[in-house]
């Protein structure tokens, strides 16, 4: 895991983390069920890897779904992996499932 993606024990941290980044924030929202937990390691890699690459543009958010229950339910988070760019808290776009390094690129350029 890449040291500049934040993860957060509760809500209450997600919520400080969001509060305190100036610049939009990708959220990505991990499970630890069986069949989630391959998918999302695999994107800790790619994750890991925007987070070194957008340095100043954005900030990468791990969030595990059982340890941050009201963000999931605030972005209507349904499955894992799944991910929610944020500006000034407000979803502005959302994506679900594996993505390659070029298509999370991609996903985050096309709206930031």
């Amino acid at each position: 895991m890449a040291k500049r993606v934040h993860q957060p024990r509760e809500d209450a941290e997600f919520d400080f983390i969001l509060g305190m980044s100036a610049v939009p924030v990708l959220a990505y929202f991990i499970g630890t069920w069986p069949k989630a937990v391959e998918p999302c390691r695999a994107m800790d890699l790619v994750m890991g890897g925007i987070a070194d690459d957008s340095t100043g543009r954005v900030t990468v958010v791990r969030a595990d779904i059982t340890r941050c229950p009201a963000a999931t339910e605030r972005y209507g988070i349904t499955g894992a992996p799944s991910y929610v760019l944020l500006k000034e808290g407000e979803a502005v776009a959302r994506a679900t499932g594996l993505m390659t390094v070029a298509e999370a690129r991609e996903f985050l350029n096309g709206h930031l």
